[in-house]
């Protein structure tokens, strides 16, 4: 009797240890495709993320569904960019009862001060002293180094059973961005400051012009809502063709016909495809946050004369 209740006992420890019984992942809410493969890297299998805005999508013109609304009550944790990006966020968690942990993945980033169209500037979110803020801060991979941070600790802080593995995967990435800040000064330094200026279709790169020393001109402004006058796209043209600038590109997420308009005004050949705001589908260039930097750096060195 005494061997059938210790195998029964060992049977039973068996059962519950089976992935049957294992604890489910945490689910986790981001609100758009750079968080959600950020949130996936340092979850791991702890985590199962459903990301609001998929590759290719635009988080400034998105409108929740009820579907989201659902997704987001069910959630123990939401990771958003904050500093104005999700204009819709607060509406969305009022209408789906979300009661659990909010990761503010720009949090401790210092923000961009934007100068520029009044009205626009006007919708943005500010800081105390009133300045407009551009929320594009994933563009920097310092900053990038905190969005990781933070997420880290608010995986931590919902799910301290899984704090070690979080706190692993999380320095895996810290350490890639590390060196893909490291490759990028090396490789931009090596271009000539007249040489870096490039066009794009919305404001989206500051970040990663301040710093590299790149100059991003954009017709749009910080949001792609943003209307776009004749005017500015012939003040544009002017300084394309005054400066010589050479590089000219859409992004994945934009109507590429302001930048295919500018293009025949000016000569200038458009360059390719960056990705500001979304990542791309599985099969695309940039699946991931890391492969994103990696291919609008190739993209951008190949237009300006970078090796």
């Amino acid at each position: 009797m005494r061997i059938n209740r210790f195998l029964t006992a060992a049977a039973l420890a068996t059962v519950l240890s089976s992935p049957a019984f294992a604890a489910e992942p945490m689910k986790v809410v981001a609100s758009f495709s750079i968080l959600g493969d950020l949130a996936a890297e340092v979850g791991g299998d702890h985590v199962t993320v459903t990301t609001l805005v998929g590759p290719d999508g635009d988080a400034h013109t998105f409108e929740p569904s009820p579907t989201n609304a659902k997704a987001l009550s069910e959630a123990k944790v939401l990771v958003e960019n904050g500093l104005g990006l999700e204009n819709w966020m607060e509406r969305l968690v009022s209408a789906s009862g979300f009661k659990g942990e909010t990761i503010v993945a720009s949090r401790g980033v210092k923000p961009r001060e934007w100068q520029g169209d009044a009205e626009e500037a006007a919708e943005l979110s500010h800081d105390d002293h009133g300045h407009a803020l551009d929320p594009h801060a994933w563009q920097d991979p310092k900053n990038g180094v905190l969005y990781v941070k933070n997420i880290v600790a608010g995986f931590a802080a919902a799910d301290p059973a899984n704090k070690a593995d979080y706190e692993a995967n999380g320095k895996k990435l810290e350490d890639e961005l590390v060196a893909i800040d490291q490759n990028l000064k090396a490789a931009f330094a090596k271009v000539p400051a007249s040489h870096r200026r490039i066009v794009t279709s919305h404001d989206a790169f500051g970040y990663l012009g301040a710093a590299y020393d790149i100059q991003f001109i954009a017709p749009e402004g910080i949001s792609t809502e943003a209307d776009v006058s004749a005017a500015d796209v012939a003040k544009i043209v002017r300084q394309i063709k005054d400066e010589k600038i050479q590089a000219m590109f859409v992004e994945n997420i934009s109507d590429p016909r302001l930048v295919e308009q500018i293009s025949r005004e000016t000569g200038v050949k458009v360059g390719g495809e960056l990705f500001s705001d979304a990542l791309s589908p599985p099969d695309g260039p940039a699946p991931t946050y890391i492969k994103m930097f990696k291919n609008n750096e190739a993209q951008l060195l190949s237009a300006i004369g970078g090796s």
